[in-house]
């Protein structure tokens, strides 16, 4: 295998999650349809949807164990301080990894969301 080329994350409420990843996150909808919706960032480059359940998730624990990695363009600082201004959960501190500056965001089903300033 050479690259992952797409995501979907499972969701317990397609509306909620929509808005979390449009109006505090920042994506933009590509498509939508009754049980996904399909967002991109920077004209594409990181896309990957969020859809109703395929089976019963009742009692379930989503989100557990599942990182999205994104590389950004600014600074891991100024991201930071928008998504606290935007009462976003954050998972900690800024660390330094083997790849850059990380910082990880927590969405509404337990999903974590990482962004990675690339050295």
């Amino acid at each position: 295998m050479r690259k992952l080329d797409f995501a979907s994350l499972q969701v317990r409420d397609l509306e909620v999650s929509t808005r979390f990843y449009t109006e505090q996150l920042g994506f933009e909808i590509a498509e939508t349809n009754p049980a996904a919706c399909i967002f991109k960032y920077n004209k594409g480059e990181a896309s990957f949807a969020i859809r109703k359940p395929m089976g019963d998730l009742e009692g379930k624990e989503l989100g557990v164990g599942v990182s999205l990695w994104f590389a950004i363009d600014g600074t891991i600082e100024d991201l930071q301080t928008a998504l606290l201004e935007k009462d976003i959960t954050l998972l900690g501190p800024i660390l330094n990894t083997p790849f850059g500056k990380a910082i990880t965001a927590k969405d509404p089903d337990g999903y974590n969301i990482t962004f990675l300033q690339a050295i």
